[in-house]
């Protein structure tokens, strides 16, 4: 079974792989990750294979929803030994192909790569991000084995997870409604591993704008989470979020979250 798992949004892998030197290949190269959940790949099966083919051949496996929209979505996860089983999707006639979902089991242990897109306060975006939401929490309650669900939620749960806290009570990403569904998936028996390991604290946080100097403030959010139903949740023992030294190092908007498990 693995040990650690990482998840990140790569926010388009064949830029993020593109950074010759500093970008996502290195760091696939150097991590000590055994399952890595990626998100926002934004490309089809076949530019994500060539982006990363590198990393394929040197041994890492790849299991990858393909976006329905160009340059859309687009979720993966990259393995050490190959899956014994890969579903895309949860069962969801609207979702399904968009995606945004994809599990892969491993002998004991089942993970899945999420991506939740960000919605917009009061639009039709917004209502499509509570459905999806919805029917991905009727599929998580309905896991009863080993599972661990990695990726971009665009929620910041509590006032701990989001710098800004006041100034997006009304955003999307810090929604009432967006919130009280972790609460919901919480209160069904999941465990938000990287909260528990930092209990009390602002972040550690995940994603930061472009804009400003919010990643050398730290002026951030925490969106992407680890979320472990079954016994492997009680083995988790070490989080951390691998940002960057410095801005002009940075290969993606997020950091990638990692979590070692005993």
């Amino acid at each position: 079974m693995a040990n650690i798992i990482s998840t990140v949004n790569v926010n388009g892998v064949r830029a993020a792989t593109g950074k010759v030197g500093k970008g996502m290949l290195e760091w696939l190269a150097a991590t000590e990750a055994d399952i890595i959940c990626i998100q926002e790949t934004r490309a089809t099966d076949a530019q994500t294979r060539a982006a990363l083919a590198p990393a394929l051949a040197s041994g890492w496996h790849l299991s990858h929803a393909e976006p329905a929209l160009k340059g859309r979505a687009g979720v993966g996860i990259l393995s050490r030994r190959a899956p014994t089983a890969v579903r895309t999707g949860f069962g969801s006639a609207e979702f399904d192909g968009s995606g945004r979902y994809v599990e892969a089991d491993f002998e004991d242990l089942t993970v899945a790569s999420v991506y939740v897109h960000t919605g917009e306060a009061d639009t039709p975006l917004q209502d499509e991000k509570y459905r999806f939401l919805n029917e991905l929490g009727a599929h998580l309650k309905s896991r009863i084995t080993d599972f661990v669900i990695c990726g971009d939620w665009n929620v910041a749960h509590t006032e701990l997870d989001i710098k800004n806290w006041k100034g997006n009570v009304k955003n999307a990403g810090f929604l009432p409604g967006e919130r009280a569904w972790i609460d919901d998936i919480l209160a069904a028996g999941y465990v938000d591993t990287v909260r528990t390991l930092h209990p009390g604290v602002p972040g550690p946080y995940s994603w930061w704008s472009y804009r400003g100097r919010a990643y050398d403030n730290d002026a951030g959010w925490r969106i992407d989470y680890h979320l472990a139903r079954g016994e492997v949740a009680g083995r988790a023992k070490q989080a951390v979020v691998e940002k960057a030294a410095t801005y002009a190092l940075r290969w993606s908007d997020h950091a990638p979250v990692t979590v070692q498990y005993r």
